[in-house]
């Protein structure tokens, strides 16, 4: 509820639950510091995308094509990767796509910094184009589909230039209409967007798109569509438009990215997802029979230690399992295990949960990537008690835009 004393000509605005912020403000300051060779991240990649399986298992780590000093080569980089299997192999491919916080808290100059997109339900992959083939994986490293494109390079028809020229685009699988949405751009022909900026990133998707026919309809050496998702600033106008207007996929909520981050893969909170009943079939998470728990449900990795963590990097801790529990269980180190939580249990402190008591429900099948991260946790956990409101949305905005009138009257006087 609103404080007494508020006042009414300034939209109200909810007290933020979580350090969401704080983290946002340290990630840009942070990604410049980051930086790697932008091209070499975007070859490893593309090879790793397009190396066929091996039958051969490797117990080595991959290197990671982000690491500072010495950094492994490209080939290395993606042998490594096309050798691994299983969970590993779905764990490395994971990581290469930046993967959104659920947003918790109206972030502060909404209107100012952030775009907006009706998110695409389907399923998110990385799409490469090269030599006359193009290539979409899923987020667990599996193929998806292998089929001629008008993508630079993505059929014998098409190439251009050198035929190793690559593009890499961040997609969304729309299985209804069969089309790709593109998310976000990651390299076209060979340039590598990684050090750019999201609002340059959405720029290029659209007109780089534009000079090819890789939107129009399916044909012999195009299978499949590619059309970008409408982006807006995060106005009051952009937002309803994101919010309200008819898109020809079905929508899964809002989709945030702050104009100044990179692409930076794993979960950032420069990028955001928002629902609510209205923007997306599936706000609370189900259980396996599609069902909403009395309960909340949270998924946590075992540990070899016994702790319970979440997918944050670094991890949070949400608690642990004996060894003698693991042991009767059959539990291993890496397995995904489904909790419940009473509401009771849980605490906020410091803009983090604490959670005093979790039951076990079960264990995941191996299709899963990842466990939970936090922000997931606390969107699910708010949902279910406090959730924040596309009004709260609105007058997140609406409060920027005061501040921005505000200054401008002060610099007239």
């Amino acid at each position: 509820m609103a404080p007494s004393h508020h006042d009414p000509r300034r939209p109200y605005k909810r007290a933020a639950i979580s350090d969401q912020q704080r983290r946002r403000d340290s990630a840009l300051r942070t990604q410049s510091a980051r930086r790697a060779d932008a091209q070499a991240r975007a070859r490893s990649l593309a090879n790793s995308l397009l190396s066929p399986p091996s039958s051969s298992s490797n117990d080595q780590p991959v290197p990671s094509p982000e690491a500072h000093g010495d950094e492994p080569a490209v080939a290395d980089v993606a042998t490594a990767a096309a050798k691994l299997r299983g969970p590993d192999q779905r764990r490395w491919f994971a990581r290469q796509i930046m993967l959104p916080e659920w947003m918790v808290d109206a972030p502060p100059h909404l209107a100012r910094d952030w775009h907006v997109c009706a998110r695409p339900a389907g399923k998110r992959c990385l799409v490469v184009s090269s030599n006359g083939i193009t290539i979409s994986r899923l987020r667990n490293g599996t193929i998806l589909h292998r089929f001629p494109s008008a993508l630079p390079n993505g059929s014998k028809r098409g190439i251009s230039g050198p035929a190793s020229s690559y593009s890499i685009l961040d997609c969304i699988f729309h299985e209804p209409d069969e089309t790709y949405y593109i998310v976000d751009m990651i390299c076209w022909r060979g340039y590598s967007l990684y050090d750019c900026t999201a609002e340059f990133r959405f720029f290029w998707v659209n007109s780089k798109l534009t000079e090819t026919s890789a939107g129009d309809p399916p044909s012999t050496y195009h299978r499949y569509r590619f059309t970008a998702v409408p982006m807006y600033e995060s106005t009051l106008e952009g937002l309803q438009a994101a919010y309200s207007l008819t898109t020809p996929y079905v929508k899964d909520g809002l989709l945030f990215y702050n104009k100044h981050a990179h692409y930076e893969s794993g979960i950032t909170p420069l990028t955001l997802v928002w629902k609510d009943e209205a923007c997306s079939q599936y706000v609370l998470d189900t259980d396996s029979e599609g069902q909403v728990p009395t309960e909340q449900h949270v998924v946590l990795e075992l540990r070899e230690d016994g702790k319970l963590i979440t997918s944050d990097d670094p991890p949070i801790v949400f608690g642990g399992l004996s060894s003698e529990f693991i042991q009767k269980s059959n539990l291993r180190p890496g397995n995904l295990l489904r909790f419940s939580l009473r509401d009771e249990s849980v605490k906020l402190v410091d803009g983090k949960m604490e959670i005093g008591e979790l039951q076990f429900a079960g264990r995941l099948n191996r299709t899963r990537t990842f466990a939970d991260s936090h922000s997931k946790v606390l969107f699910q956990y708010a949902a279910r008690h406090a959730p924040l409101r596309i009004e709260d949305l609105v007058a997140s905005v609406q409060s920027t835009t005061m501040e921005v009138e505000s200054t401008d009257i002060e610099m007239q006087d």
